[in-house]
C-alpha cells in the first residue's frame, strides 16, 4: 500500500496493533482521515507507555492520628487515616501522588495531632483525628479530633465529664472513608479510661470503667496480591487497675499496667495507642495503584516519591510509601 508524494514514493505499512496498546506501530505517511479511522478502533499509536484510559484499581490511606497526651488521666487513641479504594481510576496524563505522614502524639497539655492527607490525583483521604488529652481541662481537650476516622475521648482530672470521640468521614466522602472515635470511660473520682480511635471498618469502642476502649477495626485489601488490613484505630489507655484498648489494622495498643502503649504501624494509617505520658504517633499512610500488566510501566515518577513496583495476578502494582511528586503515564 503506497502513495506518490512530491519527491518520490513513500511506502506506508499497515497498523500492527500489539494488544491494542500504544506499542502498535504505523510507519510511513498517513492521511488525517486514516489516522481517525484507526484511532476510533483504539489501535492508533499514542505517546506514553500506558494506553490512555486504562482503568486502574487504587487504595489511598492517609496518615493515622496521634494519641493524646496525659495530664493525669489515660488518653484517647488516635483515629485511623481515611481509607478510600475503587477500581475505576483512569490512568492518563500526569497526576500528583502524596503519602500522608502519621500525626505526632500529644504532650502533657495537648491532644494528639491529626495525620496528614494522602492524595492520588483528585482523590483525597483525610488524616486520622488525634486522640483527646487525658484529664483535659476543657470539653474541647477531652473530645477526640475529627478526621478520616475520629480520635478517642477522655475524662477530666476527676474521672468525670467524659468527652466524646471525634467524628469520622470528615470531610464526608461516599463511600465513607472512616468511622467515629469512642467515648471515654468514666467513674467519678477514679482515673477512668480513654476511648478507642475510630477505624476504617468500625467505630472505636468506648472506654469502660478503668479499661480503655479498643480501636476501631481496619479494612482488608488484596490490591497487592496479599490480604492486608490497614486503617485501624489506636486503643484507648486504661488506668493502672484496668486494661488498655487493643489496636488492629495497624493501630497501636493503649497503655495499661499490663501493656505498653504503641505507635501506629508505618504505611497502614493506623492510629497511635493511648498513653500514660506523651502520646504516640500514628502510622504513615500509603497510596497503591494496580493495573493489567498488558499495559507497560509508567513513564516517569517524581524523585520525591518512595515507591516499589511489583507484579501479581497479571497486574502491575505501584506502592508509594512516602513523599510527594508527579507521576506521568
Amino acid at each position: 500500500m503506497s502513495k506518490q508524494y512530491p519527491g518520490g514514493l513513500i511506502t506506508k505499512t499497515p497498523v500492527t496493533p500489539s494488544g491494542a496498546y500504544q506499542t502498535s506501530t504505523a510507519s510511513g505517511v498517513w492521511t488525517l482521515a486514516e489516522q481517525a479511522y484507526w484511532t476510533k478502533l483504539g489501535q492508533w499509536p499514542t505517546a506514553g507507555n500506558v494506553q490512555p484510559g486504562v482503568s486502574a484499581s487504587y487504595l489511598v490511606i492517609a496518615g493515622g492520628g496521634g494519641s493524646g497526651g496525659n495530664a493525669g488521666n489515660p488518653s484517647g487513641g488516635g483515629g485511623g487515616g481515611g481509607y478510600r479504594t475503587d477500581t475505576s481510576f483512569s490512568l492518563t496524563g500526569s497526576f500528583t501522588v502524596t503519602v500522608g505522614a502519621g500525626g505526632a502524639g500529644g504532650s502533657s497539655s495537648t491532644k494528639g495531632v491529626n495525620g496528614s492527607d494522602s492524595i492520588l490525583s483528585t482523590i483525597t483521604s483525610s488524616g486520622g483525628g488525634g486522640g483527646a488529652l487525658g484529664a483535659g481541662s476543657t470539653s474541647l481537650l477531652r473530645t477526640g479530633a475529627d478526621g478520616g476516622s475520629g480520635g478517642g475521648g477522655t475524662t477530666d482530672s476527676n474521672g468525670g465529664n467524659p468527652g466524646s470521640g471525634g467524628s469520622g468521614n470528615t470531610p464526608s466522602t461516599s463511600p465513607s472513608q472512616g468511622n467515629n472515635g469512642g467515648l471515654a470511660g468514666s467513674i467519678t473520682g477514679v482515673a477512668s479510661s480513654g476511648g478507642g480511635g475510630g477505624g476504617a471498618g468500625a467505630v472505636g469502642s468506648a472506654g469502660v470503667s478503668t479499661s480503655g476502649g479498643n480501636g476501631g477495626a481496619g479494612t482488608a485489601s488484596s490490591i497487592t496480591g496479599t490480604s492486608v488490613t490497614r486503617g485501624g484505630g489506636g486503643g484507648g489507655a486504661g488506668s493502672q487497675s484496668g486494661t488498655g484498648g487493643t489496636g488492629t489494622g495497624g493501630g497501636g495498643n493503649g497503655y495499661a499496667s499490663s501493656q505498653s502503649a504503641t505507635a501506629g504501624t508505618a504505611n497502614t494509617g493506623g492510629g497511635g495507642g493511648g498513653s500514660s505520658g506523651n502520646g504516640l504517633a500514628g502510622g504513615s499512610g500509603v497510596v497503591i495503584i494496580s493495573y493489567p500488566s498488558t499495559s507497560p510501566d509508567l513513564t516517569s515518577i517524581g524523585g520525591g516519591l518512595t515507591y516499589a513496583k511489583t507484579t501479581s495476578g497479571g497486574n502491575t502494582i505501584y506502592t508509594f510509601t512516602a513523599g510527594t511528586g508527579t507521576v506521568t503515564v
